[in-house]
């Protein structure tokens, strides 16, 4: 929780691409500013300079630390002025407990500030010396896009395949994003063209991106070409098609693989890194996203905050004798709780993390909810991790296997 004992003004900044609108409360709930605000640097100064004057110290809480609210922040350190940050979705809960329905940047301004100055624990910090995070961030938040991109056009590519030639998707399909067969695709788009090209010299082509899989791969397309006699209507546009949506997809993953490298430089840079790559499954991408949402873990007392935090605790549902049970939470960081489910799914070969696993399949849950009960559970051995300092402990001591098992 943010220490706001000496603040004398909390201003809350609604962030907008061009302008903010910006409201000041004081400690007693008066309002000491509230105007729209230009995103320049030479207004914010202004701004910062005349409430540091008449008030004294000024905490400045936005709601989106990146993107169009980094120049806020930026300005507001330059200055020695603290910053914060109210997270949307705190910002949203918070927003119901004030009157009228109206959804205005004023009201969101003055919730922001309100919200700081009542109830700090809702804050979270921002630390403006960890220029790693930033710069993850950013880059992090780039490969996201890279990342729906290269589904998008996948999916399109697994569609014109099915469409066409059934049978030849079932070979490629599962492949598509191997080098071997996005060559094969930007060259030959459709099955005639494969067909006429022949084996000798699809082996050829395809031998120096898969030198193990080249040959066999070549005969299971001919046996699936060899399924199909006809040409469904479609097929000479798809001839076109294929091949840009190949290149496209080529070049999309080309630079996820940059970034990647990139990614990893970074987060080997930050002290803890280590700690978070110690637990099986936490890979580059996803533990430069838990970097980002969790940073050292401080921000959240206890591991409960973390797990609702993540959407990861349980929602009890109960009303009377007609209702009752828990399921999984709609809410919460969707992108921290994917980046613990898939480190969840990529830590099933660590045999501790597998017996988990099997015992809630054991108890009659499906894969995915399964998959959400490790998820959790290992949220509470990285609070613990972050907490202590301390590397994953793949077999833990008797006395603490019941809070550090995943």
């Amino acid at each position: 929780m943010i220490d706001t004992g000496d603040i004398d003004v909390f201003l809350g900044l609604d962030v907008g691409k061009g302008e903010h609108h910006a409201t000041a409360v004081t400690p007693a709930g008066k309002k000491a500013f509230d105007k729209r605000l230009p995103n320049t640097e030479p207004k914010l100064r202004e701004l910062f300079s005349k409430l540091k004057a008449k008030h004294g110290t000024v905490l400045v809480v936005v709601d989106q630390p990146a993107s169009i609210g980094a120049l806020p922040l930026a300005v507001a350190r330059d200055m020695g002025c603290p910053v914060a940050y109210l997270p949307g979705l705190t910002m949203r809960r918070i927003a119901d407990l004030y009157p009228g329905e109206a959804k205005t940047d004023a009201r969101d301004a003055f919730i922001i500030a309100d919200a700081a100055r009542a109830m700090p624990h809702t804050l979270r910090a921002i630390d403006g010396e960890d220029e790693t995070i930033a710069e993850l961030e950013m880059i992090v938040g780039f490969d996201d896009d890279l990342a729906g991109e290269a589904t998008r056009v996948a999916n399109r590519l697994h569609g014109l395949l099915t469409q066409i030639h059934p049978s030849l998707e079932r070979v490629l399909g599962p492949r598509l994003q191997h080098p071997a067969v996005l060559t094969l695709l930007e060259r030959f788009g459709s099955p005639v063209q494969i067909r006429k090209a022949g084996r000798r010299r699809l082996v050829t082509l395809l031998r120096p991106k898969a030198p193990r899989m080249a040959e066999r791969l070549v005969e299971e397309i001919f046996a699936a070409l060899d399924e199909q006699t006809v040409t469904v209507p479609g097929t000479e546009a798809a001839a076109l098609i294929v091949p840009s949506l190949a290149r496209s997809l080529a070049a999309v993953l080309d630079q996820r693989k940059l970034l990647a490298g990139r990614i990893e430089e970074l987060l080997e840079d930050h002290p803890l890194s280590k700690v978070l790559t110690s637990m099986p499954g936490v890979g580059v991408r996803t533990g430069a996203r838990i970097l980002i949402e969790v940073g050292d873990g401080s921000t959240f007392p206890t591991a409960g905050h973390l797990a609702a935090y993540a959407g990861l605790a349980p929602a009890t549902r109960s009303s009377g004798s007609s209702i009752r049970g828990e399921q999984p939470s709609r809410r919460g960081n969707k992108q921290l709780k994917r980046a613990f489910f898939l480190s969840a799914f990529a830590a099933l070969g660590d045999p501790a993390s597998r017996a988990y696993y099997d015992r809630k399949i054991a108890q009659g849950k499906h894969h995915t909810q399964a998959l959400l009960c490790l998820a959790r559970r290992r949220a509470d051995v990285l609070f613990a991790m972050l907490r202590d300092g301390t590397f994953y402990e793949p077999q833990p001591s008797a006395a603490r296997q019941g809070v550090q098992t995943a």
